[in-house]
């Protein structure tokens, strides 16, 4: 330690001359100690010190000593309802600073503290009040040198506490009332029913009343709220509001009121409506719905905050994000480490996250030692350099404090704050557990705890001797519990209201959708995006990637699949629609194929062609995103649920990558209209095709997409043509209804000759779901039906073969399979001796599961498969290999027994 005296005078002079060139270069105890002893020596006021070495080193010690306070006074803090409060620790001892208690009122000099002079009694105590009481803070992390001065400043100066009216204290306590007694009243008319209740962590109450008032009163126009299950019933009675008639006719299970489709558990729908608390003009509160899976929300409220912040056009100042965790959750799933990541991100910031850890100290049935290494449950969140307050779960003044403070922290700096409320579960993980099973000790505490309305409420009672205004609250809390039991529901929110009312929920068969753009405008706006600004160099090869797009727009031949798409985007962004595309490598493209974003050679700013065919109220974002699945695609699923007229795209690096977002898919793409009367408009990418990559870069797994698909929850589409995702992408925003839309893009085909289209074939036409081969049908007597990259496969062999009895057909919406328009392809070529599916997936892989039963109904026999055989893996790591499977499939195909 720096005040040993063993250490070497020559040493401890060398690292004192090292500090005066770079404070930096040493460590925080010893920045504090040479900071202290230039004090001490410079100090015109304490003349002494010139004189008085001993003295100078205490007056360093003092500095340290108040360095070592902020930085780790919060292992001192009293935050543990169930454990006693720690009494001192031995690196905050005085003697460690060369300090005793005879220097206690001895006056000392101090830098950037409350006063200028301070005795050591003062500056003790001011440092344990401020960072060893209810309240513990991580700060001293923070690199930004203003940021942990404010945070000094605004704590030092109150102590870390707020001095409330007596008014706001009745309020607080009306609150937890409401809190608690909202899960008794449960408790007694639904027993034996899972309500995940809040009991043991009510302060969360007074908490959020205090971030939606203080929300309010900076003008903050939208606040969205994820949070798991524990809690969530109560948070939307007592916040949100939420008609308690309509939760408790949930609990009563009446299916005629409380469902939509078919529904989901009552702890995990979302809710949304305007509050204006204290008379005030008014918020919009939005709950988003979680599953089971707790953190998945996370980047779905980021991303319907950002969508939002978009809308208002005034960055993160007019909404908040709140996201309420779990203690164990917010330690153990990675999505939170992804989803802190995203915060500072330009495509993805929200201006701040507010972040509530409802610390329970367990659990399912597993303690903080068995479920993470860290000291705190909240130390994945220092990585972001923001404040963390460890607050006393039973204290809800300190709590309320600790919550104003985070969100003056998150408005004035548009970074996160973390707010960790030390509690604790009085029941088990739900309430037909029995906790004492695993946990009898940590139990054995709990149970004979008061509820903290009544601690709080005591202690209110002797400050104001007013038990009665107590009791009376109360009785008006159970009164009107017992009310709202009494009374039918109120209407649901229909869930397409606002933006959304001109949306249908019904799917319906888009055969009249227009998607054509006339040749004017597809050549204007073709011409418009291949513009650079005046002196703007791009690289060489970008100056021709340029020349050739204007050749094929000059001669409306050799579109390809990147122009085509970019065709796409421009027509829909001139027509008013914002169009945002985001993932791993997107703006260039993984394949080297978009170039959304062009680079000067010079300065190395981008410049974004698209987004100067924008109409007024329309915008264009391509964002490459971090290393993440998961994240960014909740992310970007959370946005398509707050721009039902715009165009949001998560395109995967490789189609393979998307088993890494899987949660989200299963969770929220495919099943949350169904859930939770949601649509969703969000377009997947996922690049697919068998090259002989190996493994990891030939599959997104179209499969498993298939085997999500019921009641038209989903599109999932394998176009084969420019022509084809011009149009796909277009009906995306034309059709009258949002569904998710899965695309199988391709990668070899993205500079395959024959991967073309016209001008003419975007400026008529539309998405053909099934394509017809234009053979001359007279002679065919044999049908291969496929999708994708594999057609063109398929038309080569069969010109080298000379085969023209061998029709192909595409089939480019896999689901929902438009049956009547393939019966009507398949028509037009008569009585078939054979037909096959063919695909370049293993059996076990691909379409053929799903589709075989359903090309059965249609064709009146069952085809033949044409493939490569089960795999565990989707394919092989030789491309040696790949290409005699691949040319062994096509032989088969083309070698059809009779009667088959």
């Amino acid at each position: 330690m720096p005040f040993s005296a063993q250490l070497d005078p020559a040493w401890i002079d060398a690292l004192y001359q090292r500090w005066l060139r770079d404070p930096s270069s040493v460590g925080s105890d010893w920045h504090g100690f040479f900071e202290g002893f230039d004090l001490g020596n410079e100090s015109p006021s304490c003349p002494q010190t010139c004189v008085d070495p001993e003295f100078a080193l205490k007056q360093s010690g003092v500095q340290s000593l108040i360095y070592r306070y902020r930085d780790i006074g919060h292992l001192l803090a009293c935050t543990d309802p169930l454990e006693p409060c720690p009494l001192n620790h031995p690196l905050l001892d005085l003697s460690v600073f060369g300090l005793s208690e005879a220097d206690l009122d001895t006056v000392f000099h101090t830098r950037r503290f409350v006063k200028e002079h301070a005795t050591l009694r003062e500056i003790v105590a001011v440092m344990r009040e401020t960072y060893c009481g209810a309240i513990g803070v991580e700060f001293m992390h923070i690199q930004d040198p203003e940021q942990r001065q404010w945070l000094k400043d605004r704590m030092e100066g109150t102590r870390n506490r707020t001095e409330f009216s007596e008014q706001h204290k009745w309020l607080i306590l009306q609150q937890l009332q409401e809190a608690a007694l909202f899960e008794a009243f449960l408790h007694r008319k639904f027993l034996g029913q899972k309500r995940f209740s809040l009991e043991g962590a009510e302060t969360l109450i007074p908490v959020l009343h205090d971030i939606v008032t203080a929300s309010n009163q900076r003008e903050i126009k939208d606040l969205v709220l994820g949070m798991a299950h524990r809690g969530r019933l109560n948070v939307l009675a007592n916040i949100f509001h939420k008609p308690l008639e309509n939760i408790f006719a949930e609990f009563k299970d009446n299916l005629e009121y409380a469902f939509v489709g078919e529904g989901d558990v009552k702890y995990h729908k979302g809710f949304s409506r305007d509050v204006a608390p204290l008379g005030r003009h008014g918020i919009h509160l939005s709950m988003a719905s979680n599953p089971s899976h707790l953190e998945a929300v996370d980047p779905v409220v980021e991303g319907k905050a950002r969508a939002r912040q978009d809308y208002h056009g005034s960055g993160g100042q007019e909404v908040l994000p709140v996201l309420i965790h779990g203690d164990a959750a917010f330690a153990g799933q990675g999505v939170v480490a992804e989803v802190l990541n995203l915060s500072q991100l330009e495509g993805y910031s929200t201006g701040g996250t507010l972040h509530i850890v409802l610390n329970n100290q367990i659990g399912f049935t597993t303690l903080p030692p068995e479920a993470r290494s860290t000291h705190y449950a909240t130390d994945v969140a220092k990585m972001l350099q923001v404040p963390v307050f460890h607050v006393h779960g039973e204290n809800p003044e300190a709590a309320v404090h600790a919550a104003s403070l985070a969100l003056d922290y998150r408005c004035r700096y548009g970074r996160d704050a973390v707010i960790d409320l030390i509690c604790y579960r009085r029941q088990g993980h739900n309430e037909a557990d029995e906790p004492a099973f695993t946990q009898p000790l940590m139990y054995e505490r709990i149970k004979d705890r008061p509820p903290v309305h009544e601690l709080y409420a005591e202690r209110l009672a002797e400050e104001v001797a007013d038990k009665d205004r107590i009791e009376t609250q109360e009785q008006e809390i159970e009164h009107r519990l017992e009310q709202a039991l009494e009374r039918d529901q109120q209407p649901a929110d229909a869930g397409h209201e606002g933006k959304w009312s001109e949306i249908q929920r019904e799917f319906t068969i888009p055969d009249d959708v227009r998607t054509a753009v006339d040749l004017d405008t597809l050549q204007n706006l073709g011409q418009r995006i291949l513009q650079l600004p005046e002196g703007f160099e791009p690289h060489p090869k970008i100056v021709k990637f340029l020349e050739r797009r204007r050749e094929a727009m000059d001669t409306g031949d050799e579109i390809d699949w990147a122009l085509a798409e970019a065709l796409s985007f421009a027509t829909l962004l001139n027509e008013g629609h914002t169009v945002r595309l985001s993932g791993q490598d997107s703006r260039r493209g993984t394949f080297n194929q978009r170039h959304a974003a062009i680079v000067d050679l010079n300065t190395g700013k981008p410049f974004l062609p698209l987004a100067q065919v924008a109409a007024e109220g329309a915008d264009f974002h391509c964002h490459n995103s971090m290393l993440s699945e998961f994240a960014v695609l909740g992310f970007e699923y959370g946005y398509s649920l707050e721009v039902p007229q715009g165009l949001v795209i998560w395109e995967a690096q490789f189609g393979d990558f998307v088993n890494g977002a899987q949660v989200i898919i299963d969770q929220f793409i495919a099943s949350s209209g169904s859930k939770w009367d949601r649509s969703c408009g969000l377009v997947m990418f996922l690049p697919h095709g068998y090259e002989g990559q190996g493994a990891e870069h030939s599959s997104a797994r179209i499969e498993r997409f298939l085997q999500l698909c019921a009641h038209e929850n989903m599109q999932v589409c394998y176009p084969s043509t420019p022509a084809q995702i011009f149009h796909l992408l277009r009906r995306q925003l034309k059709q009258p209804f949002r569904r998710p839309l899965i695309v199988f893009t391709p990668k070899s085909l993205l500079r395959h000759p024959a991967c073309r289209s016209t001008l003419d074939d975007l400026a008529g036409g539309r998405f053909e779901e099934v394509i017809a081969d234009p053979i001359e049908p007279g002679q065919i007597k044999s049908l291969l039906l496929c999708s994708g990259k594999i057609y063109y496969d398929l038309v080569e062999k069969r010109a080298d073969l000379g085969r023209k009895d061998v029709a192909l057909v595409r089939i480019e919406q896999l689901y929902p399979l438009h049956r009547e328009r393939l019966a009507e392809v398949v028509s037009l070529y008569g009585e078939l001796e054979h037909v096959a599916w063919v695909q370049e997936e293993p059996r076990n892989n691909g379409a053929w599961s799903h589709l075989a039963p359903q090309l059965t109904r249609v064709l009146g026999r069952h085809p033949r498969y044409v493939g490569r055989e089960e795999s565990a893996a989707p394919a092989v790591g030789s491309h040696r290999l790949h290409k005699q499977q691949q040319e062994a499939l096509l032989e088969e195909a083309f070698n059809l027994p009779e009667g088959k």
